[in-house]
């Protein structure tokens, strides 16, 4: 486990449920005082779902457990892979024949071109659904915003997780859950698999990092459920992951299967603070993660095919109700133990009930089919996700209207208020890491040179902030970090009276040209200025420098508020969400909650 400060809420004594709750309540968060009370029109919500389900057959019902992925930009577009990976050639061929619950969008599946595609793959998709048994789909996508973004352009690019962490505002939390919810309807889609509120406390992890609130669990859950509360204020389902915490892993379970060792107590303390306060604030799904937790089931199975993790702690110990649903079923993670027409029954019988992404949805669809055939699964095992997800789709509001306006949905995406938001949030999280010398602000007219990592048009929109505040800015755009680069660099650093250089790392180390870059650049007699455009720790990898800054993304407005900061129009707020190790990873460099001002 990564070294902790003194002060960390993780040294703190243990909180139990009831305990966390009530620290909650009494500080920053006030949690509903019956959380788990029954809603008012539930009575009404149960008839409509029996009614539907005496409507369905048992296929039907078994299809409502999946979430396929659909090849290709239109519903009725034939694409080899999903004759590969579904045995249909078109994704309403796929809702019409596997009578899919929900569909999941991704670029490399060719879903996502523009908006108005967008909305209507969705609309023609929903048609298939409502043709072919009246059951609408879940449409779904990754949006977290930061590093990992769904939508297109316009869609607004927030600035992610771990900078709403640097602000700890609960105001920028809700509205980017907004942002991303309202965007998310007008395409067509209703699910955002977010907010990620694992919290992070190892510099090394390769999956979550930048996508975390941060090392601070009651933080982390505080922000989180702004954010839920934001994304299902837009009538939008939010899905809290990954349970039961992948904030303290080295291994990426996309590759692997990693081991989380905290016992009860820590897991107590750090991983389930987050997930019990997105449960009390109604959140509509969680997402399991595929890690071992043996802590909590020792039988070496990863939690989403735990039944002890799944239905003793999240349904019964925690009393969620929602719709629990995997991480993707093509993980290798997921993947150890079983074939792939197991590893759906596996999570079912531990409690699961909505099976992402499988590799082959054929295969996965027949090995459930078989293990109710065999009495494996019971029927009314199946029956108790179906009416989950029958739930979530009526609180929705899907089967009162599924069509979206494909011609005008783009006027209502990426809106200068949104822009103005995300903007905000930046400026409020840039954190000053360092500043030994003193030399920020720059006087105006300043010359500065910006290099590093980043494209050309990323680079521009810092030139063209920093010219907006009155300093002169050129860059010198790098196709790859090496030694030619690197002296052309030093050679058109010697005329500026500061140099820029942008780094970004996914996990912990630098990557060591980067690392080289900015070293051999700072023994040069021109003052650089250095910004971590991703994980924060790249401050201890890069040797000495003028001033060090951490904007958490690469998004424009993290570039905007780099150069604000460079030219003084940023008023520093932000502070650390994490602990900054030293370089060898043995000690404490920066603690949590640390920035200059």
């Amino acid at each position: 486990m990564t070294p902790m400060h003194p002060d960390s809420p993780t040294d703190r004594s243990v909180l139990s449920r009831r305990a966390f709750a009530a620290a909650l309540a009494g500080g920053a968060v006030a949690l509903p005082a019956a959380a788990h009370a029954a809603p008012a029109g539930r009575g009404a919500e149960t008839a409509r779902i029996d009614e539907l389900m005496a409507g369905m057959s048992l296929d039907q019902k078994i299809g409502q457990l999946f979430v396929a992925v659909g090849y290709g930009s239109a519903a009725d577009e034939p694409h080899d892979s999903n004759t590969s990976t579904t045995g249909v050639d078109t994704i309403a061929d796929i809702v019409r024949t596997h009578h899919v619950g929900g569909l999941i969008y991704f670029t490399w599946s060719d879903n996502l071109q523009d908006i108005e595609q967008i909305a209507t793959l969705s609309n023609d998709a929903q048609a298939a659904a409502l043709d072919s048994g009246g059951i609408p789909l879940i449409i779904s996508a990754d949006e977290e915003r930061g590093v990992v973004y769904r939508l297109p352009a316009p869609a607004t690019p927030l600035p992610g997780e771990m900078a709403l962490g640097a602000t700890g505002s609960r105001a920028h939390a809700r509205r980017a859950g907004d942002i991303v919810g309202s965007e998310l309807r007008a395409a067509g889609l209703h699910q955002a698999f977010a907010p990620d509120v694992d919290v992070n406390i190892e510099a090394q992890n390769p999956v979550i990092g930048v996508r975390s609130l941060g090392a601070d669990p009651a933080a982390v859950a505080r922000l989180a459920t702004a954010q839920i509360k934001g994304l299902q204020g837009a009538n939008c389902s939010a899905a809290a992951k990954h349970f039961p915490g992948h904030g303290d892993t080295a291994t990426d379970s996309h590759l692997g299967l990693p081991v989380i060792d905290h016992t009860r107590e820590e897991l107590d303390a750090i991983d389930l603070p987050p997930f019990l306060a997105a449960i009390d604030e109604g959140v509509d799904v969680i997402m399991t993660a595929h890690i071992m937790v043996p802590a909590l089931d020792d039988s070496e199975r990863p939690a989403t095919l735990s039944h002890p993790i799944l239905t003793g702690l999240l349904r019964e110990e925690l009393g969620f109700e929602g719709v629990i649903v995997t991480d993707s079923l093509a993980m290798e993670g997921v993947r150890t133990l079983f074939g792939d027409d197991r590893v759906p029954v596996e999570a079912i019988l531990a409690g699961a009930d909505q099976m992402l992404m499988p590799p082959d949805l054929v295969v996965a669809i027949d090995g459930v089919r078989e293990a109710v055939a065999s009495g494996e699964i019971t029927e009314e095992r199946v029956e108790e996700s179906v009416r989950r997800i029958l739930a979530q789709k009526l609180r929705r509001g899907l089967f009162d209207e599924v069509q979206v306006d494909a011609a005008t949905a783009v006027s209502k995406i990426g809106t200068k208020r949104s822009v103005g938001s995300a903007q905000a949030i930046a400026d409020d999280a840039i954190t000053l890491v360092t500043d030994d010398s003193g030399i920020l602000p720059l006087a105006a007219g300043s010359t500065v040179l910006v290099t590093g990592v980043g494209t050309a048009a990323k680079l521009d929109v810092a030139v063209a902030a920093l010219r907006e505040h009155g300093l002169e800015a050129s860059s010198l755009v790098m196709t790859s970090i090496d030694n030619a680069a690197t002296a052309e660099a030093e050679a058109a650093a010697r005329g500026v009276d500061a140099t820029l250089v942008f780094t970004s790392s996914s996990g912990f180390t630098t990557p060591a040209a980067q690392a080289a870059l900015v070293e051999q650049l700072a023994a040069g007699d021109t003052p650089v200025l250095h910004a971590s455009l991703r994980n924060p720790y790249d401050v201890v990898h890069v040797g000495e420098v003028a001033a060090s800054m951490a904007a958490y993304g690469n998004s424009d407005c993290n570039l905007r508020a780099v150069a604000g900061v460079v030219a003084g129009a940023v008023n520093l707020r932000g502070k650390l969400p994490v602990a900054i190790p030293t370089a060898d990873g043995t000690g404490e460099t920066f603690p949590l909650g640390h920035g200059l001002r």
